[in-house]
């Protein structure tokens, strides 16, 4: 017997997300200034976009392996989801204090091969480390989204991911600004050649700590359905009498039609938004700065430096437009409507970047952005978890997740071709924005139950 989907309170679908908001500060952290330590440490421009290939190459394998495992998983003292959440963050703490430190573990000189290219053990040293901090926090960031699609009917679904919205982008705001505010309050912003300035290593270790504290929290306050009571809420056998088939492939194939159809959306915008984390700090540092980035050294440039904090503000920005947006975006009576419009204001943010010179109108263009990034981040899970079942939603989720990581995969192989012939960074963020704008086109092709709507 089917058990009734009552609704949630608040505060319940708040602490189902809320340790979202400490493993977004790590991924903001990440997403802000890999780019500019890679750089730092000796990156060759047209090479850069392939160190962007390892985090989503380790979602693309631990997080289906994640959403599998706990869907067959269940710790009395702990539930289904919450172990990987815990062993995850730990990870990523201890990896936290690495990476930002990868020039000073590097032997300097020493030369290496990667993808082809020669590059410097510290560069080797930084792109293993990146690999383990991805891993990690997708192994910590796929339960989150799991509880929300166990534990929340289909009614609330959307304001539970709007609320997970709001939570990624208000951890997206500290930890896009924590390396600025630490300058301006006496860290230092330059180091030696080789050598991640003291503001990019200490906002890494601050985010570490924050992270530890939101997963506690966690694991305080969620208590997650036992076996019995889970199966009741989805509506399934929890013990059929005829066993199913629930590898990979099998699954893949049974998949309802709009995982696909998400899927092509998915593809488009999570490429735009692979580009825009590899070439911002280059683009404003060309169009704002005046840096010409093709000259070898220009990342030893207190310029090059100056624009990099100065990207931390503008995502920060990017997740105040997402934040505010995540609270419109329930209010369209279509989802389809507020897909499209969501991701079309995103292309025009992208778009822009190309004519503006003024650091500060620059914020008009990012707020665009950031409601692309809201739709993206809370549209997709609500459209596809309200078509699954709850049997094999973790492994749904995490093969899902597939589609966020193959198209950064193909970004950041092409990058480098793609930049030779766009010549300039940031004419690769007006190739960010025709991507977005594809994706709005294919959302035509997503069909939605009219209940759904």
């Amino acid at each position: 017997m089917k058990r009734q989907k009552t609704d949630l309170s608040f505060w319940k679908i708040w602490n189902l997300s809320f340790g979202f908001f400490g493993v977004q500060i790590a991924y903001a952290l990440q997403s802000a200034n890999i780019s500019r330590i890679f750089t730092t440490l000796g990156a060759d421009l047209h090479s850069l976009s392939f160190f962007w290939i390892l985090p989503p190459l380790m979602g693309i394998v631990v997080q289906p392996i994640v959403g599998s495992l706990s869907d067959k998983t269940w710790l009395p003292k702990f539930g289904r989801r919450i172990p990987y959440l815990f062993v995850g963050a730990v990870v990523a703490i201890l990896v936290m204090y690495l990476l930002p430190n990868a020039g000073s573990l590097g032997v300097k000189g020493h030369y290496l091969m990667f993808f082809g290219h020669v590059v410097l053990s510290a560069l080797l040293f930084g792109a293993f480390f990146l690999m383990l901090l991805d891993t990690s926090l997708n192994m910590a960031m796929q339960p989150f989204k799991m509880l929300v699609g166990d534990m929340v009917n289909e009614k609330q679904k959307t304001f539970a991911y709007s609320i997970q919205s709001f939570l990624v982008n208000t951890g997206s705001l500290i930890g896009y600004l924590l390396p600025i505010s630490l300058t301006l309050i006496g860290f230092a912003n330059v180091a030696p050649e080789g050598i991640v300035p003291d503001t990019v290593i200490y906002s890494f270790y601050g985010g570490a700590v924050i992270l530890i504290l939101c997963v506690l929290y966690t694991i305080w306050k969620v208590k997650e359905m036992p076996p019995k009571e889970y199966a009741q809420f989805h509506g399934f056998d929890e013990n059929p009498p005829v066993k199913e088939k629930s590898d990979f492939f099998t699954l893949l194939k049974k998949a309802p039609k709009v995982f696909w159809t998400v899927g092509l959306v998915q593809f488009f915008c999570w490429a735009a938004f692979l580009f825009m984390w590899t070439y911002t700090n280059g683009a404003i540092a060309e169009n704002v700065w005046g840096v010409d980035t093709s000259l070898e050294g220009h990342a030893k440039l207190p310029e090059y430096q100056d624009a990099g904090n100065w990207v931390g503000i503008l995502f920060a920005v990017q997740a105040v437009g997402s934040m505010l947006w995540a609270w419109v975006i329930p209010m369209f009576k279509s989802k389809k409507s507020a897909y499209i419009i969501s991701l079309l204001l995103g292309a025009i943010g992208f778009i822009s970047t190309f004519f503006i010179h003024d650091k500060f109108l620059l914020f008009g263009s990012y707020a665009l952005i950031g409601c692309a990034w809201a739709a993206m981040l809370a549209l997709p899970f609500t459209i596809l978890t309200n078509a699954l079942s709850g049997k094999n939603m973790g492994a749904y989720l995490g093969l899902f997740n597939g589609t966020i990581c193959l198209p950064q995969i193909v970004a950041g192989l092409s990058g480098g071709v793609i930049l030779s012939v766009a010549s300039t960074q940031t004419a690769m963020l007006v190739v960010a924005g025709i991507s977005l704008i594809l994706a709005a086109a294919a959302v035509l092709f997503v069909k939605i139950k009219k209940a759904e709507e």
